[in-house]
């Protein structure tokens, strides 16, 4: 069974119409908590691949909105332990890597996710996500990777910008965009499930 653990309700208005066959759709609610125990349901109830589809902020100032791109891996750019262990930012205890793997098609370019529970303006939540390689920003991805690598079961994402730093604030921004990024979303998903 393939499930779908997406945040936000418009999100899920968007992807009802590509569910096939067994297919089933968590919605989890915004943030990484949320994610994970969406996620972790949805194995538990036999779900062989998990996908979160959805929008998010772009970081780098070339990207435009309502662009989509597929996750290659994703970082938790909130998790900090660099103090304690010495390890990069967003590594947790039992790993060496910040990064979780993620499956890709080829259909889109993909990229790094950082994910955060923030939703702000701070220039940190732009510059950590950046100095992880990230150029794709959202509150649910990496938390779901994490999920599925401890359950050993694949996991593929596909985002499309609402916002890109660099051009103007980035909340503001998602208000004006979220239409045109949920758009962008339904033309995506018609050739990426």
């Amino acid at each position: 069974m393939r499930a779908f653990v997406i945040a936000m309700e418009n999100e899920a208005a968007v992807v009802r119409p590509f569910l096939k066959g067994d297919d089933r759709l968590y919605v989890a609610g915004v943030g990484k908590v949320n994610a994970a125990a969406a996620a972790q349901k949805a194995i538990d109830a036999g779900a062989d691949e998990i996908v979160n589809c959805g929008v998010a902020g772009g970081l780098d100032p070339s990207m435009e909105v309502g662009e989509a791109y597929e996750i290659s891996q994703a970082v938790e750019y909130d998790f900090d332990l660099t103090l304690i262990n010495g390890t990069k930012l967003g590594t947790h205890n039992e790993r060496t890597t910040p990064y979780f793997d993620c499956r890709t098609t080829g259909k889109f370019p993909a990229r790094i996710l950082a994910t955060g529970d923030r939703f702000t303006n701070d220039e940190r939540d732009v510059e950590n996500p950046i100095a992880l390689g990230a150029t794709v920003k959202d509150m649910e991805g990496a938390a779901i990777a994490h999920v599925c690598e401890l359950n050993g079961v694949p996991c593929r994402m596909l985002k499309c910008l609402s916002d890109v730093h660099g051009k103007g604030a980035m909340t503001g921004q998602y208000k004006d965009n979220l239409a045109k990024a949920l758009a962008c979303l339904s033309g995506a998903l018609t050739s990426w499930t």
